[in-house]
């Protein structure tokens, strides 16, 4: 017993609410070491533990696990805004930087002015002038709506397949649990932890219960 609770302490060390923890105690241990030094600024680190949200959050999880799944076309549109940012920056440096050279003066300028477009946030602090300027203003604002449309078909196929597998899964446990045709303690027990696991509600677990008890009727 005394291993096992060991080897438990030494995997959360390593673990990453484990890593979180450390980097977040930091400061205290370096102030208690160094009386002297400034710290304040490091008391910062303690705002990652609202990472290990994720540990009693399932919709967080199922956030990260639907982006994980579908990374590939993640990095696909991210890729896509990438080159947009690049593209519109670099034009509408041109386009706008002798009319005002104080807000286009150079590309890494114009990038504000492009970040701030493609995300349709529009603060409007700085704004083309000249016609070029004013058009590929609004072809970078139709490819800011598109890649951010397209970022949420992506994650909202990606919430769907994630739900459409685990009701998948929990069909086929109700089916097993109902191959004798009575649905014992145990079985019920093991069936509600899954329900809880995969975030599915009583009333969607007992849809699918009646739905795999009409299934078998009509065998």
């Amino acid at each position: 017993g005394t291993k096992l609770f060991g080897s438990y302490r030494l995997g959360y060390i390593f673990s990453f609410s484990g890593l979180i923890d450390m980097v977040s105690i930091i400061p205290f241990y370096l102030q208690a070491l160094f009386p002297g030094l400034d710290l304040r600024v490091l008391r910062t680190l303690r705002l990652l533990r609202i990472f290990k949200l994720s540990n009693y959050n399932t919709a967080i999880e199922d956030l990260f696990s639907a982006i994980y799944e579908e990374r590939k076309s993640f990095i696909a549109a991210l890729y896509l805004l990438v080159i947009a940012f690049v593209l519109t920056s670099s034009l509408i440096y041109f386009a706008e930087t002798k009319a005002q050279p104080d807000k286009f003066g150079s590309i890494p300028d114009a990038m504000y002015w492009s970040l701030i477009t493609l995300t349709t946030v529009g603060y409007g602090d700085v704004s083309p002038v000249t016609w070029i300027g004013k058009v590929i203003s609004i072809i970078t604002a139709l490819m800011g709506v598109s890649v951010v449309a397209l970022l949420t078909g992506i994650l909202a196929n990606a919430f769907s397949n994630q739900i459409a597998r685990r009701k998948m899964i929990f069909e086929d446990q109700i089916r097993e649990a109902l191959q004798d045709g009575v649905v014992d303690a145990v079985e019920s027990r093991s069936l509600e932890a899954l329900r809880k696991e995969f975030g599915l509600s009583p009333q969607q677990a007992d849809a699918l219960m009646r739905h795999v008890q009409r299934e078998k009727r009509m065998e």
